[in-house]
């Protein structure tokens, strides 16, 4: 709660300037809806958007799902051989510098199931921070304990496990928290190219209806479920960290 106060309190009064400058000067609600037009727009639409948030969250967390396992099994590979790594990282930077929204539609067109070519939209865009963030923690070993296993003639399995392991969770959750907000980016950005072609019921979606409707305080009512999954997604993420670092890491202990 200490934490929170501070946001907390900034946000409200965010709130209650944004409301006060819409009655003010008369704002049109087909411009800026006010924060109690768009509470009401929530109430009011909650069986539609609400169905169009869980389509969003369940690609989001299976993006997220598929994005942590193949990352993780794509940096054990890269720390095993630098010549995989040599050989394939180049084309890992390549999905990353290269816009979901040029290759989303080719993705829809080619993957027949909707669901599908949106899960994988969102798994390419939050990969790279999984990979590059587990490859860097481990190999960001302690030379000392690297040395010392070394020493007790550990195998290579023995070493990952106990010792490389270990010391690259701080890392993986640092690429966690990233990652859960890109899944979100690259589901919404993949909704929006499928919505273009017709299909489509998730959050992005709907903004688009109400774009094409005029119906701003829906679109702001979308926008603000979209804001709040994100920020209940790295809360979440951030929880876990806590949960498997708070009691031997010294990242999660300082202060405590």
């Amino acid at each position: 709660m200490r934490r929170a106060l501070p946001g907390l309190v900034v946000a409200i009064a965010l709130l209650a300037l944004w409301q006060t400058w819409v009655v003010a000067f008369d704002i049109p609600v087909y411009l800026v809806p006010s924060p109690l037009t768009v509470a009401r727009t929530l109430v009011a639409d909650a069986a539609l958007l609400g169905r169009a948030l869980w389509v969003t969250v369940q690609v989001t967390l299976l993006a997220l799902a598929a994005a942590v396992l193949l990352g993780v099994a794509i940096a054990f590979a890269f720390v095993q051989s630098r010549w995989i790594e040599a050989a394939l990282f180049p084309y890992v930077v390549l999905l990353q510098v290269t816009p979901i929204v040029a290759i989303a539609p080719l993705i829809i067109i080619w993957v027949q199931n909707p669901t599908l070519s949106l899960v994988i939209c969102a798994t390419i865009v939050a990969l790279f921070p999984i990979i590059a963030n587990t490859t860097l923690g481990l190999r960001s070993v302690d030379a000392g304990l690297a040395d010392y296993f070394r020493l007790q003639r550990a195998s290579r399995w023995q070493t990952l496990w106990r010792l490389r392991v270990p010391g690259a969770l701080p890392y993986f959750f640092g690429g966690l928290r990233i990652a859960s907000g890109l899944a979100l980016i690259g589901a919404v950005v993949a909704e929006f190219v499928a919505g273009t072609g017709g299909t489509g019921t998730g959050l992005a979606y709907q903004i688009l209806q109400a774009g094409y409707q005029l119906n701003i305080a829906r679109m702001f009512a979308a926008l603000t479920l979209i804001a709040l999954t994100g920020v209940l997604l790295f809360v979440a993420t951030d929880l876990v960290t806590r949960w498997a670092l708070g009691g031997w890491h010294e990242s999660e202990r300082v202060g405590r």
